[in-house]
């Protein structure tokens, strides 16, 4: 089972369910734990290292089949009403998971990214995560200075470096099968049908064109309750770029 982290003492109800954050690809549900730390005031927050990711089992295969499997598998475990937030690769697998599975969630938010397969790739994050010499290692500042050398900026040098693991000398990150599995990463399973009926909340950065307005006539045939919101002057990563504004619109929505 995918490892995860509690926030907050709360005990889920129906009008208060916990909220379970999916980070997205290269993160780890540590670079959620500010913003679940403020949302565990009124509620509880699980964040999940995804497979491949983080603390959880490595795999051979990433397909969104996959991760939407191993959040059905915690949320059972947890035996509790959820809310649901995903972003990135991560709101695609709670994406994939509600329409498997909507009666085991209420609402959903996902952050920057819509049902649909991009033309873009990630491969280039791989790359410049190789070049990290791992075995000279001593500190968290060497790999950003050698990311930053490899053409990374620097906001995504020390979202990167939270996923190493410096005495061991790795990355918690499965390079191998991710790059592998980057077809599917970036696309969209062509066999998952909906709708899933509960409120949902598609939330993008104002300066990210993840989410288009050619996109919402399809996201609103899997999700009739849909609705949009942008974080001005956020791009893609806007959980990091904006988290108090992040935090209040999602506070908002779950409490409405």
């Amino acid at each position: 089972m995918l490892s995860f982290s509690e926030f907050g003492d709360h005990t889920p109800t129906d009008t208060n369910p916990a909220l379970i954050i999916v980070h997205g690809l290269y993160g780890s549900g540590r670079n959620w734990g500010v913003i679940a730390k403020r949302l565990s005031d009124t509620r509880r927050v699980i964040t999940l290292d995804m497979r491949n990711h983080g603390q959880s089992p490595r795999n051979d295969t990433h397909s969104y089949l996959d991760l939407a499997s191993d959040l059905a598998e915690v949320i059972t475990h947890l035996d509790t009403p959820v809310d649901v937030c995903g972003h990135s690769m991560g709101g695609k697998a709670a994406m994939v998971f509600a329409l498997q599975n909507p009666s085991l969630l209420r609402r959903l938010i996902v952050a920057d990214i819509a049902p649909v397969a991009y033309g873009h790739t990630q491969q280039m994050f791989i790359d410049a995560m190789r070049t990290v010499n791992l075995t000279t290692l001593t500190r968290r500042s060497d790999a950003e200075n050698q990311l930053a050398n490899a053409g990374v900026d620097r906001a995504l040098q020390s979202f990167f470096t939270q996923s190493l693991d410096i005495p061991n000398k790795r990355w918690r990150l499965n390079l191998d099968v991710l790059e592998a599995e980057m077809p599917k990463i970036i696309g969209w399973p062509d066999d998952v049908n909906g709708p899933f009926d509960g409120p949902t909340l598609f939330l993008s950065g104002g300066a990210s064109d993840y989410v288009l307005p050619e996109h919402r006539p399809h996201i609103r045939s899997l999700f009739p309750k849909a609705r949009f919101a942008k974080l001005p002057g956020a791009g893609h990563w806007l959980h990091a770029e904006k988290p108090r504004e992040f935090e209040a619109t999602a506070r908002i929505f779950l409490d409405t």
